[in-house]
């Protein structure tokens, strides 16, 4: 064991110590709308730890590996200590905590002397952050959607962002070719998820790749299906299993999303979108917003309410699928006989282009009855099923978002190595050093996590994990691409560099798939508390075990 695994080792440890004694101030006083700072600073760096934990599980591989995961931890350390200062008692914290004893490994894993080795070895490889440990197929997997994104997704890209543009069908059919839209499907419905530990890590390596070349041309097209098979296969009926998901699975039937409304975003349990049962249809009325590929999908996947006693909240939605054409651009309308309509409207967004996001209006728009996911056993279950999905998507996000980050690291460390500074390379330059260094650290961490978290949500055991890391994941692709945008100088801020994209790509990560905040407060807050150990806590005071 080499004297960095060490460290990281004990550093760990005690960070989890840590998170241990907040979660069980979060299970005395759990979070509530007057106190949220605390806990989601809680619930964000416990994100961080049980990332350390499963970087740290690789650090046996390599010194390499032990040298990230000891950074990792230094730089979570150090996070923790500011989210703490001051407020030690909300913490749940004595006068002394775990770290202090640690603040030696701290001080090795933030060394700027260590920091340069780490680079060096992230500059020999051209930016790669870290091994990745993958089977021979899972890596075959790799190298065919990485070629596939090399040859077909980066050379439309910029041209795709700049003008927000449709995504072009070589790439849709392309993809739909190589099974991309079935990789979460069960494979008696057409579909390649054949079940294992690992029948969601195609997904995930899949994603990255596909994210690394453009989030908005390629990375996201696997989310829908994701989101709607999930809620199919775990809800519908065996008819609609065997009527969908075989479509789902082979691409001949694209698919959207359509839950979030105007004045519900997060709120999903407050949505006024109806549906009122019409002998054999369903009436659909409301409004829906940031429905993402809503004008090229066939299949819309829509929550509605259908209990008209609106006290029933979350209870009284149902999911429906939406049979619709598919229709280019940014503007779309479908009219049914008798009147019955709906129309959309893409949103401009400042980055996350190709895909276009709408706002979608139903007016009158009939829904066969048979379209009820679930049929009459689906009534009210609707939020529960959207929710068991987004487990799914949430993950699906993480891998993006470490697809994002690997590509903006790869354009730092090429960019850095060339662009002369004061007359010298700006990797030479130590500051330059220490930013690809925690820049890889951090990529590492979120790999290592996303893996691991879909091993949990195929054991059903995922909850919490797919929540931490996509809220890890995410903030971090915001910052990663922000270093490697810096690291670019002007260059970062022009159009015609792709680290520009990728920097306002990132952006919306940690806004959709659950909001950062929300899914700090009312995810893994509330997980932290169920699985804390008993404690007595008062706000103010330490607490006594």
């Amino acid at each position: 064991m080499t004297t960095a695994l060490v460290r990281a080792t004990e550093l760990v440890e005690a960070l989890e110590e840590v998170v241990g004694k907040a979660s069980a101030r979060l299970a005395a006083a759990p979070a509530t709308d007057e106190d949220q700072t605390v806990p989601y600073d809680i619930a964000s760096v416990s994100s961080a730890v049980a990332a350390a934990r499963h970087l740290l599980d690789l650090g046996a591989h390599s010194a390499a590996e032990a040298d990230l995961a000891l950074l990792f931890a230094a730089d979570t350390a150090a996070d923790l200590a500011g989210r703490t200062a001051g407020r030690e008692a909300l913490w749940g914290l004595d006068g002394t905590t775990a770290l202090d004893a640690a603040a030696e490994h701290i001080a090795a894993g933030r060394a700027p002397a260590f920091l340069d080795t780490v680079a060096e070895r992230v500059l020999a490889a051209g930016g790669e952050a870290a091994p990745r440990h993958l089977s021979d197929e899972l890596q075959l997997v790799r190298s065919t959607f990485r070629d596939f994104a090399e040859a077909k997704v980066k050379p439309v890209a910029d041209a795709i962002h700049a003008g927000d543009e449709d995504i072009p069908d070589g790439i849709v059919d392309g993809l739909s070719e190589m099974g991309c839209f079935g990789l979460s499907i069960p494979a008696e419905y057409g579909g390649f998820a054949e079940g294992g530990a690992d029948e969601l890590l195609s997904m995930v390596v899949v994603t990255e790749e596909l994210s690394r070349a453009s989030l908005g041309a390629a990375g996201s097209l696997i989310t829908r299906p994701e989101i709607i098979g999930t809620a199919i296969a775990r809800g519908g009926t065996e008819e609609q299993r065997r009527r969908w998901l075989p479509l789902i699975a082979t691409g001949e039937r694209l698919c959207g999303v359509a839950v979030t409304e105007p004045n519900h975003g997060s709120d999903v349990g407050g949505i006024t979108t109806t549906a009122v049962r019409d002998g054999e249809d369903w009436n659909l009325n409301g409004v829906k917003t940031w429905c993402t590929f809503a004008g090229r999908a066939h299949y819309l996947l829509v929550l509605a309410r259908t209990q008209p006693d609106r006290s029933a909240g979350h209870r009284g939605l149902s999911l429906f699928v939406v049979e619709k054409p598919s229709f280019p651009g940014h503007e779309w309308q479908v009219t049914q006989d008798g009147g019955g309509s709906a129309e959309g409207r893409a949103i401009r967004t400042l980055g996350y282009r190709g895909m276009h996001s709408f706002e979608v209006t139903f007016d009158g728009f009939r829904v066969p009855a048979d379209n009820l996911i679930g049929l009459d056993e689906g009534l009210g279950r609707g939020f529960y099923l959207q929710m068991q999905a987004f487990a799914n998507a949430r993950l699906q996000t993480a891998a993006r978002a470490v697809g994002v980050m690997q590509s903006a690291l790869e354009l730092a460390a090429d960019h850095a190595r060339q662009r002369p500074v004061f007359g010298h390379p700006l990797t030479s330059f130590q500051l330059t050093r220490a930013k690809l260094a925690r820049m890889a650290a951090h990529i590492a961490a979120c790999r290592a996590f996303t893996a691991t978290a879909a091993r949990a949500i195929t054991a059903g055991e995922g909850i919490l994990a797919a929540a931490q890391v996509k809220q890890l994941a995410c903030r971090a692709a915001e910052w990663v691409t922000r270093e490697a945008q810096q690291l670019h100088g002007g260059y970062g801020y022009a159009e015609e560099y792709a680290v520009s994209r990728l920097f306002v790509d990132a952006r919306v990560l940690s806004i959709f798939e659950g909001a950062d905040e929300v899914l700090a407060l009312r995810v893994i807050a509330r997980q932290l508390a169920k699985v804390a150990p008993p404690t007595t806590y008062e706000k103010g005071a330490p607490p006594t075990t």
